[in-house]
Formats: structure tokens, sequence, C-alpha cells
């Protein structure tokens, strides 16, 4: 199973962040998704994640709202997105999750777990559940070797923070915007303060989310942050193509290998 860790640890090695990149499972569709996915692997992206499309998405904002929407309209299932798992961990990166808890506990806690690593699936981003309230899930992710990513935001107290970074295995999400997620023109300055705090509490890498779309916005997030998590970009990019996969893919790519360049820059 590819490591996360390892994976940070390689870039820091490197001397830059990792670049994180985040698309739906089942958008356009499950093979489309497998397809999109490899090419943000084939382009520079250090970890994935593999959104399990969700019907009451508390933190999506439109643009990830639409493709999940997309997806479910075309009957994408949880062994679905397990099915996206396995293809894409396949390519040796690895391949996280990112679920609200629900469908989760709908499917069976220990099973999803058993599943999931089955798939080779790295682990789990969670942004509903806090470890203080994730207990069966931390469990089950630990008898399966499993990374646990739970979130902060600039509004987390610091002992909040402290709990979240000593919970976490993989790595940190620090959500640095207030609000849902989407591309934004300028990044956010609560985000650097935010990664400071948690470094203060271990050293489990941060990883930052606040809607960067191009290699200029990564590399500044890059000159503070372990990693630089993009979503709503890629998923912008392909819902600009509908009808053209082809350029779909080759826009993916393009954008993929800026941002890439940007956190080596950073």
């Amino acid at each position: 199973m590819p490591s996360t860790s390892t994976a940070f640890a390689t870039a820091r090695a490197e001397g830059r962040s990792a670049l994180v990149g985040y698309l739906p499972a089942g958008f356009p569709s499950v093979e489309g998704s497998i397809t999109a996915l490899r090419t943000l692997v084939d382009a520079g992206c250090d970890v994935i994640e593999i959104g399990l499309p969700y019907s009451d998405p508390v933190m999506d904002g439109p643009t990830i709202q639409a493709a999940a929407q997309q997806a479910l309209e075309g009957g994408v299932r949880t062994r679905d997105v397990l099915t996206v798992v396995e293809a894409v961990a396949a390519t040796g990166v690895p391949t996280l999750v990112m679920t609200y808890w629900n469908p989760v506990e709908r499917y069976g806690v220990d099973r999803f777990a058993a599943d999931l690593a089955s798939a080779g699936g790295a682990g789990l981003i969670t942004p509903d559940i806090t470890p203080d309230h994730g207990g069966e899930w931390v469990a089950a992710a630990d008898a399966h070797d499993l990374d646990k990513v739970f979130l902060v935001a600039p509004s987390s107290t610091d002992e909040r923070v402290a709990m979240t970074a000593a919970a976490s295995r993989g790595f940190v999400y620090a959500a640095a915007v207030m609000g849902v997620t989407g591309a934004r023109e300028a990044t956010s300055d609560l985000a650097c303060p935010l990664v400071g705090r948690v470094r203060a509490n271990g050293d489990v890498p941060v990883a930052v989310g606040i809607g960067v779309s191009n290699g200029d916005q990564a590399a500044e997030v890059a000159g503070f942050a372990d990693g630089v998590i993009v979503g709503s970009a890629f998923v912008r990019t392909l819902l600009d193509h509908p009808d053209d996969e082809a350029a779909g893919l080759a826009a993916l790519r393009a954008l993929t290998e800026d941002l890439a360049g940007g956190v080596r820059r950073g």
C-alpha cells in the first residue's frame, strides 16, 4: 500500500511541498474519473484524494457539488468509489478517500476500512467528524493500518488543534478559508498562522486547502505548508469541457503541470 507519509517525506527531501489533487469518483463517469485521476498522477500529483459523492455536502462549494451530483445521477455507488481507488492506487501514488461520515456508517465502518485497505487505499479524509467523536473510525483505521486525516480551521481552538495534530496520521488538512470549497483569486492570510499552530503540536505534515487554482498560488502556499491541496480548479477544468474528453484531459494535464511547477518553486 503506498504510504502518504512517505510521499510527504519524499517531497520534503526534495525541498518542496507535496501536491495533493482531488476529483470525485464517477465524474464524469467511473471510467472517466479513473482516466482523469491517472492524468493528475502522470502530470505531477504526489497524493490523490478521491471524493465519495454525497447528496448533502456541507463543505463543498458549487463546483464540486455539480460534479458530485452528476456522479450520483450516473448511478455511482460506494463500491464504484472503491473500484476507482483500486485503479488509481495501482499507480503507486497514495490514494485517499474524502468522504462525509454518513456513507461510511451506512456501509459499515469496519467493512469500509477493510475494503478500502483491500483496494490499496491509504486512508480517509473525514471533514465532518473530529477525533473526539470518531472513535469507531479511529479503531477501524488503526486495525487496518489506514491514515486518519482530520481537519482544522482558523476558528479551531488551540486545544482542538492539538488534539487533531495528535490524532491524525498521514497529514492534517488545514481548511484555511472560512466557508465552502472553491477556487479563489487570492490566497488567505489565515493559512500560514494556522499551519504554524498545527506544527507547534507535532511533526505531522500539514496540507492546506484554500482554493488554489494556479501555479503562482501553489508556490505561495508551498512557501509555508507541507502540502498544497487542489480540488475545485481540477473539477472546473473538466466541467468546462463536457463534450470533449480529449480537450478536458489536455487542460487537466496542463493545469496539473502548472501547479506541480508551483510547489517546486515554492
